[in-house]
């Protein structure tokens, strides 16, 4: 689960949008009496991505030589009419490299969102799962609505760079109805250039084109990795299809009990956290550059995004640096400690008055390459998240919410707020208050929550369990920063889940990883 689009595009971890973006074709159909499950994939060369998808150039081949393969897969666009119009769902795999006769089958990966691209993705994040590869082909793919999974298309790179800019915490009524209005006009040109995919973008449909998957790549057992939105998706499918679960990982656990303010609140006290830890940590050098103490650091960059409220500094020419575009790229390098001496050096510039840095942050979160155009990644969050969730909030919700959520934090919690209204004037209604994961009679699912992860806090990996229930979910916890446990590459993290899904070996519940 996202923090909501304004702020934030997609929990993807924080290195899948600083990472250059990679690949992959779509087709509308009929699908009449065809047999979707026994259609064959024409596996070829991946084409470049486009620009939904986030451009850039084609995947190279992996360091032991292998290569990408991109394929499009139909699935009904309404699953409610299986025999009606299709969609393409788009692929990308690297076959296995080990011995051909301790191939598992294929693993597949949904690395976040919703609205990640999983077919440019993948290639950026395979050199972290080579040791995966030895007994599966690793598989990931553009969810309906992303990238090249007919993407929902909302407004154009200029009216996105508006819409990114404006002052996403009122302070007066001015203010707040331009907020109003432009959430307004956003929801409108996605209605108007995306209506015939706005009701099909619900993850339990994703979860059926997982299912549907399963059977065209030839597995009987739907062997899964999901990373933040993927645990939800992974979560929905282990319910609907519990029988079909083989081996599955849930890392930065998305907490499928809470409704979307319950999640923004989390949020404001993840990542909250984080900027705590950012800040002690800093000030423990002997050379911190932006405060002699954590309180001092907090201090200045609190002092910094009041000030940017009234006077933005030069950003990227011609573009200036806001306090909504400074708060987004803020919390964008808090998703890994790995960025948080990037976050140290755009604070220093912008407080000689260079926005740059922390603006080339914030186009990194909401999808937007150095040449202006925009991947799909913000129309998508917000269509998927709209056409899950059922509730809809006025800004008086909001504004009786604010104390609460400025309780949880100063400095971010009037953002997560008030883009609780991203879903307010959307043309489809939501399906549920929260997403149904329970599944009993599925394979053990192992579920790692990490203690630090300030998008999807750790206490929604427990719940997480709790909810698929029991002798379903088997918890894992890591003792660290940033976002998800996998990729921190930590020793004991890395072998309870490599000795689960490679060999089966299911860790004791309650692990510890430190």
């Amino acid at each position: 689960m996202p923090t909501p689009p304004r702020m934030r595009a997609a929990a993807l971890t924080a290195t899948a949008l600083l990472v250059p973006a990679l690949l992959a074709g779509c087709s509308d159909d009929d699908s009449g009496d065809e047999d979707l499950t026994a259609q064959e994939l024409s596996w070829k060369d991946c084409p470049a991505p486009s620009q939904a998808q986030g451009g850039r150039g084609s995947p190279s081949p992996l360091p032991d030589g292998g290569t990408w393969q991109c394929a499009t897969m139909k699935a009904p666009r309404d699953w409610d009419e299986p025999k009606g119009d299709t969609i393409g769902i788009e692929l990308i795999r690297v076959r296995a490299g080990g011995d051909e006769s301790r191939r598992i089958g294929s693993l597949i990966f949904n690395f976040g969102g919703p609205g990640g691209s999983g077919v440019t993705s993948l290639p950026s994040f395979a050199g972290g799962y080579a040791k995966l590869r030895t007994r599966y082909d690793l598989v990931s793919f553009d969810p309906r609505g992303v990238g090249r999974s007919e993407p929902v298309r909302c407004e154009n790179d200029q009216q996105l760079d508006a819409y990114f800019q404006q002052d996403a915490t009122p302070d007066d009524a001015a203010e707040r109805t331009e907020l109003l209005d432009s959430a307004k006009e956003f929801n409108a040109a996605c209605e108007k250039n995306s209506k015939g995919m706005l009701p099909h973008v619900i993850t339990t449909d994703a979860a059926r084109d997982l299912d549907l998957m399963r059977q065209v790549l030839g597995d009987d057992k739907l062997h899964y990795f999901g990373i933040s939105y993927g645990t939800e998706l992974g979560g929905v499918y282990a319910h609907l299809f519990p029988k079909n679960v083989g081996r599955a990982v849930f890392d930065a656990v998305v907490d499928p009990t809470q409704n979307p303010e319950q999640n923004a609140l989390a949020q404001a006290k993840g990542f909250q956290l984080a900027l705590d830890n950012f800040a002690a940590d800093c000030a423990s050098k002997t050379d911190c550059p932006i405060g002699d103490n954590a309180q001092d650091v907090k201090d200045r960059i609190a002092e910094l995004l009041k000030n940017l409220d009234s006077k933005p500094i030069q950003g990227i020419f011609p573009r200036e640096l806001t306090q909504t575009a400074a708060t987004s790229g803020i919390l964008q390098a808090l998703y890994s400690k790995n960025f948080w001496e990037y976050l140290t050096q755009g604070l220093v510039q912008a407080y000689d008055g260079d926005g740059s840095a922390l603006l080339l942050l914030a186009d990194s979160s909401n999808g937007r390459r150095e040449n202006g155009e925009y991947s799909n990644i913000i129309p998508a969050n917000v269509a998927i998240n709209c056409a899950d969730q059922k509730a809809r909030y006025t800004a008086e919700d909001v504004e009786r919410r604010l104390p609460q959520f400025r309780a949880a934090s100063s400095l971010f919690g009037d953002s997560l707020a008030w883009s609780m209204l991203s879903c307010t004037d959307w043309a489809v209604a939501g399906a549920a208050d929260h997403p149904e994961v329970s599944a009993p009679g599925s394979a053990p699912i192992l579920v790692v929550g990490n203690t630090g992860d300030p998008a999807t806090p750790y206490e929604g990996a427990r719940r997480m369990v709790q909810a698929l229930g029991k002798g379903v979910g088997v918890e894992l916890t890591y003792k660290g920063q940033g976002h998800g446990a996998y990729n921190s590459k930590n020793k004991c993290v890395q072998d309870a889940v490599n000795g689960y899904l490679l060999d089966g070996k299911v860790p004791a519940a309650g692990t510890v990883c430190s």
